[in-house]
């Protein structure tokens, strides 16, 4: 091999290099999208909802939404994707807020009016704030069903794995982040850059609510294997029989058409609130069976 293409060589593995080191430095900007504006819930004719702010232990403000449920009714605890913010989310509000759901809805630092800059320990950290948060506002944790889309997923999983809540629904969620990412980016090797890794496989094992995973078939961005291996994995766990009986029933939606964020379009709220109001009433159910203590 002669000197010349020793040095195309070279000169292709620095620029590889380059690459490599530039993907590990910006990995952040590759994998979150916030839009920073700051956007009232009135200015959306949410009228019912009001903005709350959460200061952090380390001196940031998070901007939530919370719009309290009727009585009776649960309140939805919704982490939501890597990108927007909570203006995108304002129609999905309004419909959970008509059937008489609450809704508490956080952003992540540098979305939407909150300070500070995302990562997973930040978002996960100021997820379980917002689970406490809520229940100061005189939730009880057996009306919280925790709500994660897409990058959100990963989140309500940690939350859940931690916190008491009635039920988990995860929208397009993922084994990991890194997983997703090697799906993108093959040529670069994620599974060593990566920092914030979502591994929800692997906190599966602690959840101990029942939970619905609900994925598009024709999702081009976290593939509906990926939902299936979720709901597969969370439901060999929920057999193991440690569960309380009317706990760790996974249910598994795919929506044939649907794509990453257009499921709405193909039933998916029908089938959120069916679930909701089933996992409810089996609760009750089981709490009314209950002998006395």
């Amino acid at each position: 091999m002669n000197s010349y293409i020793w040095k195309i060589l070279l000169g292709l593995a620095a620029l590889y290099g380059v690459l490599v080191v530039a993907t590990y430095v910006l990995q952040r900007k590759l994998l979150y999208f916030p839009d920073p504006r700051r956007t009232s819930p009135q200015s959306l004719g949410l009228a019912a909802v009001s903005e709350k702010l959460i200061e952090t232990p380390d001196g940031q403000r998070i901007v939530a939404w919370y719009g309290a449920a009727a009585a009776g009714q649960p309140t939805i605890l919704y982490f939501h994707g890597n990108a927007g913010a909570l203006a995108g989310r304002g129609e999905r509000i309004r419909k959970y807020l008509e059937r008489g759901r609450g809704v508490f809805m956080m952003t992540y630092r540098g979305f939407g009016g909150s300070t500070g800059y995302p990562s997973e320990f930040a978002n996960v950290a100021d997820a379980k704030q917002a689970y406490d948060t809520l229940r100061a506002e005189g939730v009880a944790a057996e009306d919280i069903i925790v709500y994660g889309e897409s990058l959100g997923s990963g989140v309500a999983v940690q939350v859940a794995a931690e916190k008491e809540v009635a039920g988990v629904v995860l929208d397009a969620p993922y084994t990991s982040i890194v997983d997703v990412a090697e799906r993108v980016y093959p040529y670069l090797p994620a599974r060593w850059l990566m920092t914030d890794r979502y591994e929800t496989l692997r906190h599966l094992p602690r959840l101990t609510a029942p939970m619905l995973v609900l994925h598009g078939e024709a999702d081009a961005i976290i593939p509906v294997a990926m939902g299936r291996k979720v709901a597969q994995i969370a439901g060999a766990q929920a057999g193991e029989g440690r569960l309380q009986p009317t706990r760790g029933l996974v249910t598994l939606v795919t929506l044939s058409g649907a794509g990453h964020s257009d499921h709405h379009l193909f039933g998916s709220f029908e089938a959120i609130n069916d679930w909701i109001d089933n996992v409810r009433g089996e609760v009750r159910s089981h709490q009314q069976k209950r002998p006395a203590e």
